[in-house]
Order: structure tokens, then C-alpha cells, then sequence
């Protein structure tokens, strides 16, 4: 941290938050908000005096309430800058009347109440989101009596009692009569492996953390008894095993069984019930403290940010990369990179791995100093644009812009287009076009799909974000669904034109399904809202000329969903089995003759 705040490349925003972000690669605008210190960064020498004379007092949140500390204060040990902060909430000093002492006390006169919070706006051209994690709060898992009994500790809490620059100065101490214990229970995935409480995911560092407290144990105190509840022990790092067995060789005993309560006793120390597995019997065991492996959760700002930024996130809760394995540390969404527990849980180890590698990205895709975009974007045909604006209306980028007077015809700026299609699907006038995602291109596909017993085959038109992931993912996991299904794939689910659904129908498909991102999830930021409206439209249109609704389907499937994918074609053809060659036949005539009709009119 300190060699960060020292760099001349780099510049540190501390107390700030991210309010907004707009723009795109290479050239994104991101707002901040930079809250007030209330005392001079530059001038305060750090001395501790205004300290001493601050007369409120609160708990130390980088101790986890373990120690105190005062209004005025440093956050933790080493924070850069190397200056105190305020926390204007908790002062008296903002009304001098009341307080004011270390105003008094500060001799370089660092200290200023009225200073106010700062609005900044950066122009960067690359973005790695490195949020963190939220530790899991172990109070619903009131069997364990967290915050009821004093003894009872959550992993984080034991790992600042036996630091060296923890409150007790690294001396393993009991809560309630600050001596040591003689012996310490470890109850494992707490917050985590769990589908009621938690997550049902693996927290990935709760064994290991607690094998290394069990060695700092036994190498400071060898007497105390020391005992690891737990479902299994996951020790899959280079180095990892041979820590577990050195562990086991210094005498912790590791039982295969998860407490079901803890109870308090007389002398302050826990009795709890557990079934041990290997035994089959019931087991209890009288400890002097007991330590919660608590479990890693996304951190809580982290859906804010997936609506600024335009990105994915797992049913979890963590963001999801655009691809498993040929691009784990990028966001769907180009010029974003994650890094750290913000895509999933991770050790020190594999977060600066992967923060490397974020890193690397970055500057790969930066340091030619210009940006290579992607040919997929939008164009429109002139002689056919009558500048209705309805394609401004739909981008979500704000990337074509239109003549009020309509004058001269809408304008699409390349850069900032992603690609999405919308506006191609939108425009009444078919006077804008996809490169690479053409009309022709697509009903092309869908007349190739179709040539042969269209009868048997199910058309889905998948998202290449979401639901073509998905059906990837399925794949790799090797689920099983119908060998029938057909997809054609569109950047987005908005590209999907009203017209490729009839030339679907028109060509005898029995069912159609058109599947993207889940709302708030969309690459394209908003891009699924006009899909979801545009199906409306065509369903009734298919009620009023009598086709069945029903044959055509949305569905919105992530790429981490590939379960859901392979279930929801079952339903799928299970719907294509009830739609009889008869009624096929009867639909294709209907649009037809719908077409013939439209055709006469406009030569009318």
C-alpha cells in the first residue's frame, strides 16, 4: 500500500466511492465522490497528539470490536495517506461549543471542520473491479451462540487476538477472564456449503485458515487441546496437504461432524452436541472457546456496481467473467477486468494471480494508445433513414445520434456502438444494418435449419452473452438435452427482428424460443427490455391471426446457468410435440397469405 501511494503513475482516491460510470472502452468517465477527512493530508505529521485529548470512544472496526479507538483516528496500522481522519458522525468537534479539543491539541493546525465532500470526475480507458468480499455475519446461525456468548469467536476476530499487532499483542487470551485457554474448538463451513444459511457454495479459505491457526497454536502453546469440527477438510494448494498432515502430527484432533448447538456452562466455557460420521454416535465436548470458520460473501455495493458497469453476476451473487477458461479475468463488457474475490472466493495467492493478470490485460489492450474496436456494429443505410430517432431511442449507449430537423440522416459513432443490434431490430424502416449480424445473414440460417423435417426441429435464438454461454456451459458439464434444438446465435436478444420469428414460423418451425440475459444482468445495459416488449408485440399479432401464442417462448438463462438451459429445452420439446403437422401447415398458409397482403399494399 505504501509503495502504491508513493508511485508517480499512480493516483490513490482514498474514502471514495464510485457514483457513476459512463462511456466505454478507452474512453470511460467514471464519477467519484471523495469524502471529507476533516484534516489536511498533506500537513498532518502524524504525531498522535489530537488523538490523546479526543474524549469519544468506539470500537475499533479493524479489530472487529476487539479494541477502541477515538473519533479522530487511523484506520489501520500502515493506511496510506499516513494522516488521521475524522469521523464526522461520532465528533463533537464539528459544533465548537461542545469539543473541539483536538483542534486545540493539532499544533500544524491540520484540522478543519469545514471541509466538505469532493466530486471528481477520471477519464480512464481500462477498468479492473477489485470490491473484495463482505465476511459472513455468523448471528443467524444462532445455535453457535455468536454475540450471546463472549467465547464464541468468528475466524477474523481469533485471527486479530493472536497477531502480534493485535489488541492482545498476539497473547491467546479467553474474552471473559483474559486467560488462556486450554482448549479451542474450530467449527467449520459457517456461512458457507449450506443452501439455508449462507451460501451453498465453498468459501475456498476457511480450511486453510484454520489449519494455519491450529499450527500458530501448537507452536506458541503446545498443551492447549485443540479440535476442528467439519464436514470434510478441502486442502487442494501446492503445500496445502502437508500443512493438514503437520497439523494432525502436532495433535489436533479433526472430527468429521458438525455441531447441532453450544451451550454455556458455569465457568463461562461451551458444551456442544455434534454426530460424529466416522462413529455414528453422538459426541460431547466441553471447550474454553470456540472459533467459527465464517465463510466469504460478495460485498454488499457489488450489484450497484453491476448497473453502472453493464455487468454479469452469478446466482452467487459474484461477477461473472466472460469466459470460464479462455478469458477468466474479463467482463463481458470490453475494457472491464476483475480481479480478486469480486468474480469468486479466493486465497491471497490466487487474487494476486489474478490481479496480474487484470493488470496485464489492461495494459494490453492500452498501451498502443488507440483502441482496435470490433468490427460488430451498426450502419445506417442512408437512402432508406428518415430520421425518426427511434434508433437513439433504444441504444443503449447513446451512440447514434439524430437530426431533430431531419435534415440529414441518424449517425452512429462506432466507437462507443457495442454492438447489440437493438436499434437494427427496432428501426420500422429497415434502414440499419449489423455487420456480421446482417438480416439476410440470419434468415439465411434460419431457411438453412428448416430445409430438412422442420417438423422435428426447435429454432432458439440465444444471446451471445447469457443463454448462448449457457448452452455452452451445459456442454461442458455434460448435461443432457434434446439433440433437436437448433441455435442461431445474436449478440443480443434484442437483435432478434420480428421478421426472423415469421421467416421461423413461415418455415415450418413448430416452436420458437428467444433467450437472453435476466434483467439487470444484460451486456448491453438495457438492451433486453425491448426484447421483452418487441415478444409482447409478436405474441399478440400471432393471437389476432390465430396461431397459438404459446409456440413462441422467452426465457432469460445466464451463462452460469446451464442447468436451467438443458431442463428448459425439455419444456421445450415437450411444447414442440404438441404442435401437430396439421396446425404447422395451417400457420405457414396464414402467413403467407399475411405476407401476399402486405406486399399488394405497399405496390399499392
Amino acid at each position: 500500500m505504501t509503495d502504491v501511494g508513493r508511485h508517480p503513475r499512480i493516483k490513490l482516491h482514498t474514502l471514495t466511492e464510485v457514483v457513476d460510470v459512463k462511456g466505454y472502452v478507452g474512453n470511460f468517465q467514471v464519477k467519484l465522490l471523495k469524502k471529507a477527512r476533516y484534516v489536511d493530508e498533506k500537513e498532518c505529521t502524524f504525531c498522535g497528539d489530537c488523538v490523546e485529548v479526543c474524549p469519544v470512544v468506539r470500537p475499533d472496526e479493524f479489530n472487529l470490536g476487539l479494541s477502541s479507538r477515538r473519533a479522530i483516528y487511523s484506520p489501520f496500522p500502515q493506511a496510506v495517506p499516513a494522516s488521521y481522519v475524522v469521523n464526522i458522525n461520532e465528533c463533537l468537534g464539528h459544533n465548537p461549543s461542545v469539543c473541539a479539543k483536538c483542534v486545540e491539541a493539532c499544533e500544524k493546525k491540520c484540522i478543519n471542520f469545514h471541509m466538505s465532500d469532493e466530486e471528481i470526475v477520471e477519464k480512464v480507458g481500462s477498468i479492473i473491479v477489485a470490491t473484495g468480499f463482505a465476511p459472513y455475519d455468523p448471528k443467524e446461525v444462532d445455535e453457535y451462540g455468536y454475540t450471546r456468548f463472549e467465547n464464541v469467536l468468528t475466524s477474523l476476530e481469533f485471527e486479530r487476538l493472536v497477531n502480534a499487532g493485535g489488541p492482545s499483542q498476539g497473547k491467546l487470551i479467553r474474552p471473559t477472564d483474559m486467560k488462556p485457554p486450554k482448549s479451542i474448538g474450530f467449527i467449520q463451513c459457517v456461512g458457507s456449503r449450506s443452501a439455508i444459511k449462507g451460501g451453498e457454495y465453498c468459501s475456498n479459505t476457511c480450511c486453510m485458515n484454520t489449519i494455519k491457526s491450529t499450527l500458530v497454536i501448537k507452536e506458541h502453546s503446545p498443551d492447549i487441546e485443540v479440535k476442528v469440527f467439519h464436514i470434510d477438510i478441502r486442502a487442494f494448494g501446492k503445500g496445502f496437504e502437508e500443512l493438514y498432515k503437520r497439523s494432525r502430527r502436532l495433535g489436533v484432533k479433526y472430527i468429521r461432524g458438525l455441531p447441532g448447538t453450544a451451550e454455556e456452562i458455569e465457568n463461562k466455557s461451551l458444551r456442544i452436541a455434534i454426530e460424529n460420521t466416522v462413529t455414528g454416535k453422538i459426541e460431547f465436548h466441553e471447550l474454553d472457546m470456540l472459533v467459527l470458520a465464517i465463510g466469504i460473501r460478495p460485498e454488499k455495493g457489488n450489484r450497484k456496481l453491476q448497473e453502472m458497469l453493464g455487468l454479469q453476476m452469478t446466482p452467487d451473487g459474484f461477477f461473472l467473467e466472460a469466459h470460464p477458461k479462455l478469458q477468466p479475468v474479463d467482463a463481458a463488457t470490453r475494457g472491464i477486468f476483475f480481479a480478486g474475490c469480486a468474480e469468486s472466493p479466493k486465497d491471497i495467492r490466487d487474487s494476486v494471480t489474478q490481479a496480474s493478470a487484470a493488470a496485464a490485460r489492461a495494459i494490453r489492450l492500452m498501451h498502443k494508445g488507440e483502441i482496435v474496436t470490433e468490427p460488430i456494429t451498426s450502419e445506417i443505410i442512408i437512402e432508406k433513414c428518415t430520421s425518426c430517432g427511434k434508433c437513439a431511442e433504444v441504444c443503449p449507449y447513446n451512440a447514434i445520434t439524430v437530426d431533430k430537423n431531419k435534415k440529414t440522416p441518424a449517425s452512429v459513432n462506432s466507437a462507443a456502438c457495442a454492438g447489440c443490434g437493438t436499434c437494427a431490430a427496432e428501426c420500422p424502416f429497415d434502414a440499419i444494418t449489423m455487420n456480421h449480424f446482417t438480416d439476410d445473414q440470419i434468415i439465411n440460417q434460419i431457411d438453412a435449419m428448416f430445409e430438412n423435417k422442420p417438423d422435428t426441429k426447435i429454432l432458439v435464438f440465444a444471446c451471445n452473452w447469457c443463454s448462448y454461454a449457457g448452452a455452452d456451459y451445459a456442454g461442458v458439464s455434460r448435461l443432457q438435452y434434446p439433440s433437436n434444438v437448433r441455435l442461431i446465435r445474436t449478440m443480443c436478444s434484442g437483435r432478434v427482428d420480428e421478421k426472423f420469428i415469421w421467416e421461423g414460423f413461415e418455415r415450418g418451425a413448430p416452436v420458437i424460443l428467444v433467450s437472453g440475459c435476466h434483467f439487470g444482468d444484460c451486456h448491453y445495459i438495457d438492451a433486453n427490455h425491448w426484447t421483452e416488449k418487441r415478444i409482447h408485440k409478436v405474441r399478440n399479432k400471432m393471437e389476432k391471426l390465430g396461431i397459438r401464442p404459446e409456440r413462441l417462448q422467452l426465457k432469460w438463462i445466464s451463462a452460469a446457468e446451464g442447468i436451467i438451459f438443458a431442463k428448459f429445452m425439455g419444456t421445450m420439446e415437450a411444447l414442440r410435440q404438441q404442435v401437430s403437422q396439421e396446425e404447422i401447415n395451417e400457420t405457414i398458409e396464414i402467413l403467407k397469405n399475411r405476407k401476399r397482403k402486405m406486399i399488394d399494399k405497399n405496390t399499392a
